[in-house]
């Protein structure tokens, strides 16, 4: 069992976020292909295994079992860990096959989840947040005891936590993960699975628009251009896709590069909105209507922004 011990800083420091993000989502999700699921789950599985057969039985060969979210999010591996490109490889897949095509969807059951538990820190402040967090965890001020994970003692020492839902983490009610490299605070992602009714619309087949959508830009800058339709800050961004600041702000660069989104500076705040192009992509247009390379050459056109994004990042 662990233990997290909160000392009084602490209270004032821990917040909410939607999502730990899609490399935490995925890891999440790859671990599940693994185990049986119950019925939120069955029409997501039996839609996945088709589309990545191999994963049909769980992870394939060794390298799966490698799809950890601790050493994801810790980056675990360096140059010099034989298994890191494997690791990737099988993150990417099971990203493009199990979660990618529900992103937009689990994203906004996720800011449901978070929005309903900030209500309740807003009617009986973080501890009580803390005393209904799950079932199956224990609130015994200070201290929150989480089943299920190592037998040891954390003490956030004035870190505060930050605590997200997560959707695919079915099998375990809370798990701890390491502190966050730019603000040195834990996350704790507590499962949130959907109800039956949730699951009936979060598991829709996807349609041709968003996945072209994502093969055009990426599925990370994708969901960036979703999240941008309600103009927001770099920070708000990081938070809603679960991502650092910084890869946030790369992002939003070539997004803003391509002419998908502007960025404007109102004293120290940085916003950055959806272009009438960028919105035109998300509603399909661009994409029904983009004419081939070949056809912009042999035409002596000049490329639009979108149409000149360089190969490697339109892959990112």
């Amino acid at each position: 069992m662990q233990r997290i011990h909160f000392a009084a800083a602490d209270f004032a420091r821990t917040r909410l976020r939607p999502t730990a993000g899609p490399l935490v989502e995925t890891a999440f999700a790859a671990g599940l292909l693994g185990r049986g699921v119950g019925a939120p789950y069955a029409r997501w599985r039996r839609q996945v295994t088709k589309r990545l057969p191999r994963w049909a039985s769980g992870p394939p060969g060794q390298g799966g079992a490698a799809l950890d979210p601790d050493l994801l999010v810790a980056r675990a591996g360096g140059p010099g860990d034989g298994g890191t490109a494997t690791r990737s490889a099988e993150l990417a897949e099971v990203w493009r096959g199990a979660v990618a095509p529900y992103w937009d969807r689990l994203r906004a059951h996720l800011e449901a989840e978070c929005e309903a538990r900030g209500r309740i820190v807003m009617a009986g402040g973080v501890e009580q947040l803390l005393a209904t967090l799950h079932p199956r965890t224990t609130w015994r001020s200070p201290v929150l005891e989480i089943p299920g994970g190592p037998d040891e003692d954390v003490h956030l020492g004035g870190r505060g936590l930050i605590l997200t839902p997560s959707v695919f983490l079915s099998h375990r009610p809370a798990r701890l993960l390491p502190a966050a490299a730019e603000n040195g605070q834990p996350v704790l992602a507590f499962a949130a699975p959907p109800d039956a009714a949730r699951a009936a619309v979060l598991w829709e087949e996807p349609d041709n628009r968003e996945q072209s959508l994502g093969a055009l830009v990426g599925q990370t800058r994708a969901a960036a251009l979703r999240v941008l339709r309600a103009t927001c800050t770099t920070s708000q961004l990081a938070d809603q896709l679960g991502i650092s600041a910084a890869g946030a702000s790369q992002h939003t660069a070539v997004l803003r590069e391509t002419g998908l989104i502007t960025t404007r500076r109102i004293r120290n705040t940085v916003l950055h909105t959806v272009t009438p192009l960028g919105v035109a992509l998300l509603d399909g247009r661009v994409l029904r209507s983009l004419p081939a390379q070949g056809a912009v050459r042999r035409h002596g056109r000049t490329p639009s922004p979108l149409e000149s994004l360089p190969q490697q990042r339109r892959a990112s």
